[in-house]
């Protein structure tokens, strides 16, 4: 699980597109912690700050402490909005988390073992089709990533959310056990050389 991040805040009075764009021209970013039953709370951040946090590669996976009039906000993002041309955070919602609360994330997949499948060995690709799984999870044991072994997996073999083992307390989210992670596919060479093959034996 990564660490709890902290992230200091001040309210926000001024709403609306000025307000927001007099708040970036400070340096700042507005934001909004909702849920939890609670009225939603406008608030703005240091964008420097929030930059260095999206730059941890998990900010979103991530519990937040917001420090905001003498308190501590746990809270989970759920949406960064970006300019469109330089990239920079314009706008961040953060969903206030209660005690003991699961929440809807996406977890980035990675894949272990890949010298040990002989169809990758053959030269096979492997075509991932979800790069993160949608997950229900603790609030307290979210993961930062889960790992998939593709031992033993041959050229034509897929994997699906079905055959993941997920961390325990874990669920899928997409509610489909269908669902295709990846699919180990047949190199161009390999292809044209038994496409050439069958065409031989439909000659002859």
């Amino acid at each position: 699980m990564s660490d709890t991040l902290n992230l200091p805040a001040e309210t926000r009075e001024g709403v609306g597109k000025g307000a927001s764009r007099a708040l970036r021209r400070d340096g700042r970013v507005p934001a909004v912690i909702y849920g939890d039953k609670q009225e939603p709370l406008s608030i703005h951040v240091e964008a420097k700050e929030l930059v260095r946090l999206l730059g941890t590669g998990h900010f979103m996976n991530s519990i937040v402490e917001v420090e905001v009039g003498g308190q501590k906000l746990r809270t989970l993002p759920k949406d960064v909005a970006f300019h469109p041309v330089n990239d920079r955070p314009l706008h961040v919602d953060f969903l206030r988390l209660a005690a003991n609360a699961t929440v809807h994330v996406k977890v980035p997949v990675v894949f272990a073992n890949e010298d040990a499948s002989p169809g990758l060995k053959r030269g096979g690709v492997l075509n991932v089709v979800a790069h993160e799984l949608d997950l229900i999870v603790d609030a307290n044991n979210i993961p930062d990533e889960i790992t998939i072994d593709v031992t033993g997996l041959e050229v034509g073999d897929s994997i699906h959310i079905s055959q993941v083992k997920l961390p325990q307390g874990a669920q899928d989210g997409s509610h489909d056990a269908d669902l295709t992670i990846a699919t180990i596919v047949a190199p161009s060479a390999l292809k044209s050389s038994e496409g050439g093959e069958e065409e031989e034996a439909t000659a002859e």
